[in-house]
């Protein structure tokens, strides 16, 4: 099984994601912006490493919102993915082919990979309790 982070990065209430360029293994496919520990790393220690190289920012680490295991036909992958706060820098695509900004009654707008189909979820989930 292969471990991977992802981050929910939220500005003025919209969240930041990013859509794997074609020809990669889920190609075209939105997901949160994150990547895979190297071993013996620490999770958070993975996503700030990642956020800093696919995004060019720095990035506070906070509070773990779902951890979900996903089978493909080509790879099992653990995601657990975490709040995190942009410290410096403006998100750029450096591994991704599109950015977006998107809120969370959009984000059904965006065909995402199925290990962020909880995280997705849960945002919509989240945001439709605040309006309540």
């Amino acid at each position: 099984m292969v471990r991977v982070t992802a981050a929910v990065i939220e500005r003025e209430g919209r969240f930041l994601i990013a859509r794997r360029p074609a020809g990669e293994r889920r190609g075209g496919l939105w997901e949160f912006p994150g990547g895979t520990l190297e071993p013996d790393e620490d999770p958070r220690a993975c996503l700030r490493r990642e956020l800093r190289e696919e995004l060019g920012v720095l990035a506070e680490i906070g509070e773990l919102l779902v951890r979900h295991v996903q089978a493909y036909e080509d790879v099992t992958i653990e995601l657990s993915t975490y709040r995190a706060r942009l410290t410096a820098g403006t998100p750029r695509a450096r591994e991704h082919d599109a950015l977006a900004w998107a809120a969370p009654e959009e984000l059904d707008d965006y065909e995402f990979s199925a290990a962020d189909g909880p995280t997705v979820d849960l945002l919509r989930g989240s945001a439709r309790n605040e309006r309540r």
